[in-house]
């Protein structure tokens, strides 16, 4: 029987998140959710029929907090095959000169901080385990090239992503580590959940926007996750077909 392999999900306690892991883990993986909200991560392991899930409460911009998790997924389970920076959260959709700096700042340091300080920490653990290696999943967006109005901080961190996603393949191929990115366009999570009443479109009107999912995007993941190290997709967008992006980006 072939060992079960490990992920670390953030962004845990709901949304694509909790889909995610749930996926993994009927796919046979051992899944680390983490999250700041411990509620809500037990809810996301107790939705696990097969047990496979663990919680973990972790604050992904907190270089310490980052570090613990980590140390403790080894602690259970002896290595990590897979992180999915899933970890992120939304500007309010006001003009930038409206937002105070402290809100541009969090939206920064959770989508981007976050995920850098998230695949530091895999980069150490899989470049000196056993069978070196794994893969980093990072949840981009449509966002980083096709921007909504009013919202600039948003689109800047999830554009910073794609650099990241690029860098990380580079900087880990001398140690099997293989690094991707999942655009996804409205997925079906509290986060989009305004669309379906209407969102602000690049020609000003309101419109309410289809969405997809989560339970697809998940699909998506862990089929990015179950390939051989030898072969990464490296962007993958997916989104529901008749979304408005292509006219706005």
């Amino acid at each position: 029987m072939a060992e079960e392999k490990v992920a670390i999900v953030t962004g845990g306690g709901g949304g694509v998140g909790r889909a995610t892991a749930l996926a993994l883990s009927a796919a046979g993986w051992r899944v680390v959710v983490a999250g700041r909200r411990e509620p809500a991560l037990a809810e996301t392991a107790r939705s696990d029929a097969a047990g496979r899930i663990v919680a973990v409460v972790a604050d992904v911009v907190d270089a310490v907090s980052v570090d613990a998790l980590f140390a403790e997924t080894v602690r259970r389970f002896g290595r990590l095959d897979l992180l999915f920076n899933n970890a992120g959260i939304n500007n309010r959709a006001v003009p930038l000169d409206e937002l105070p700096a402290e809100e541009i700042r969090a939206v920064l340091d959770t989508n981007l901080l976050g995920s850098m300080l998230c695949a530091r920490a895999a980069f150490r653990v899989m470049k000196t385990q056993q069978q070196q290696g794994g893969r980093i999943i990072n949840n981009g967006s449509v966002s980083a090239y096709g921007p909504r109005p009013h919202s600039a901080p948003y689109a800047a961190s999830k554009h910073a992503i794609t650099g990241l996603t690029k860098s990380l393949a580079l900087d880990g191929r001398p140690f099997n580590i293989a690094c991707g990115q999942i655009d996804i366009g409205n997925a079906a999570t509290d986060m989009s959940a305004y669309m379906a009443a209407g969102a602000l479109q690049a020609d000003g009107t309101t419109r309410s926007e289809p969405r997809i999912p989560a339970d697809d995007v998940a699909a998506m993941v862990v089929h990015m996750a179950s390939l051989p190290l030898s072969e990464n997709v490296s962007f993958v967008t997916l989104m529901a077909t008749a979304m408005p992006l292509y006219g706005r980006g």
